[in-house]
């Protein structure tokens, strides 16, 4: 089973990680600095919670078996678009994007499973284990891309 957000030792393992993030580290691949890629997380995990409303794109990523496929299996797609509400210039501030990061992924152990999903804008409706996965994914994916 791949990880997710829902197990508190990969919550641990990304925050773990996310201490060693450096304001000056480079990407291996993309577009984004450190400092935009904080803040593309933190957009994320805000839409995730529904703070941060998004545009549904009608993708063929939205059915199955593709979206179980890419959320759950395939590796992420480097420099793959994404949802440009998404896309922030960058953080104000390092440690506090740190933080904001951090007390978002911790944040995420506390959500109910049963509360209210928002619409992912590629993927569509999502069980909250899917959105648990794809959470961890996408962190670790920009972490690798930034080599924490």
């Amino acid at each position: 089973m791949p990880k997710t957000l829902w197990d508190e030792a990969s919550r641990k393992e990304l925050i773990d990680r996310l201490s060693r993030l450096t304001p000056d580290a480079k990407p291996r691949w993309g577009k984004m600095n450190a400092s935009q890629m904080l803040a593309h997380l933190g957009s994320q995990m805000r839409m995730t919670k529904g703070d941060l409303p998004t545009k549904s794109k009608n993708l063929p990523l939205r059915y199955p078996p593709l979206k179980q496929l890419i959320v759950y299996w395939l590796p992420f797609p480097r420099g793959a678009p994404t949802a440009p509400e998404l896309l922030v210039s960058q953080i104000d501030d390092w440690d506090s994007g740190v933080a904001d990061v951090r007390a978002q992924i911790v944040e995420f152990g506390t959500f109910d499973r049963n509360r209210a999903w928002p619409e992912h804008p590629a993927f569509g409706q999502m069980t909250p284990q899917a959105w648990g996965v794809l959470g961890y994914r996408h962190t670790d994916h920009h972490f690798r891309q930034f080599g924490v």
